[in-house]
């Protein structure tokens, strides 16, 4: 029904609130209506607080009773850091509830919505289904393939390049654009870049508005130990991706001081990613930003771990084969080798184009 489909879109926005916060739990929002009226909305704010079900139903009280709600997840069925949310739904005596999607954790999927029925509460499925699926990606690749969600980004001219044969990159994009793609890093668990990258800009790969979680992608440990990025970390916030080419000692001062460094397997003579990205999933790291540099981009585009694309293009050509390309090392040999990918928004940011592209 058309109020359905208007109530659940409000449920969606309101999920959407937590990106960045909830990780690696899902987004989730929840309204709920009586008598044609919102009497009480909610959303999941941070990891470890109370689910968008359970702060709605507070926010209704007795008026709960006889309403319907409006949830973008099925609610869980399981304890975590809270307890199981269908509960606290049958004990408000909703008389149906919606639901978007079906929680592809095993733990609940599709449990909470028999509990409901067998209750005599009305449940139907699906409304806003592809919507709340999309504004979850990051969770179901996680929760049922235990790989993070896994964002590949540049900054890059007309043609591919994210710098001169120099080395200079400032700036190739916009300021407005440079700010927004900074303000992303708020929506990750993680931001990874390669040693390469650290050599040559010593970036802090700071987020804005919290701590983030910064990985280094270093098979011979050539990390500068006052490199920038250790500013102001706390233990296990650097993490580094090393081989058995890493030198014993460095690593050991390095741990001393909190840094996590686990130690890959090769992959070509590098860093195996697969590996690495299977051991930062059981850390619960859910989502991943890579930011470069073109070698790391391109070793993860050639292992399938590449989901989406975060272009931001600038209108400028250097037309110099030397220029620093933003993605290097898949070695296609014809177009039917290259990676397909799939333009799902196109914005203009200033005087650029931001480009998202979710894998084919």
């Amino acid at each position: 029904m058309p109020d359905d489909i208007l109530y659940m879109r409000r449920a969606l926005r309101l999920a959407a609130k937590g990106l960045g916060k909830v990780a690696p739990n899902p987004l989730v929002g929840c309204v709920i209506v009586k008598h044609g009226k919102i009497i009480a909305d909610g959303w999941h704010k941070e990891y470890g607080r109370e689910h968008a079900e359970v702060v709605a139903l507070k926010q209704a009280g007795a008026k709960a009773k006889g309403a319907v709600m409006y949830v973008t997840l099925e609610p869980c069925a399981h304890w975590g850091h809270t307890p199981p949310c269908v509960e606290a739904v049958l004990a408000a005596g909703l008389k149906k509830v919606v639901i978007a999607m079906v929680d592809p954790n095993r733990l609940t999927r599709g449990k909470s919505v028999k509990k409901l029925r067998a209750a005599g509460v009305e449940v139907i499925m699906g409304v806003g289904e592809l919507e709340a699926r999309e504004l979850n990606a990051g969770f179901i690749k996680y929760i049922s393939r235990r790989m993070p969600y896994v964002t590949a980004k540049t900054a890059q001219t007309l043609d591919g390049r994210i710098a001169a044969r120099s080395g200079d990159s400032k700036w190739i994009t916009s300021s407005a654009a440079r700010e927004i793609s900074r303000e992303k890093r708020n929506n990750f668990a993680a931001i990874l870049v390669g040693v390469g990258t650290v050599l040559a800009d010593d970036p802090g790969l700071d987020a804005p508005a919290k701590p983030i979680i910064k990985i280094v992608v270093d098979s011979g440990l050539r990390t500068p130990e006052k490199a920038r990025l250790f500013h102001g970390t706390v233990a296990g916030q650097v993490i580094l991706a090393v081989t058995d080419k890493a030198p014993k000692a460095k690593i050991c001062r390095l741990e001393r001081r909190g840094v996590v460094v686990i130690c890959c397997p090769k992959k070509e003579g590098k860093v195996d990613l697969v590996f690495l990205f299977k051991a930062l999933a059981s850390r619960y790291i859910s989502s991943i930003l890579i930011e470069g540099g073109a070698a790391v981009i391109g070793s993860a585009l050639k292992a399938g771990l590449v989901d989406e694309l975060n272009i931001y293009l600038a209108p400028r050509i250097l037309g110099d084969d030397q220029a620093r390309a933003s993605v290097s090392g898949l070695e296609a040999l014809n177009v039917a080798q290259a990676r397909n990918f799939c333009f799902t928004k196109v914005e203009r940011i200033g005087s650029d184009l931001f480009l998202i592209l979710k894998h084919l």
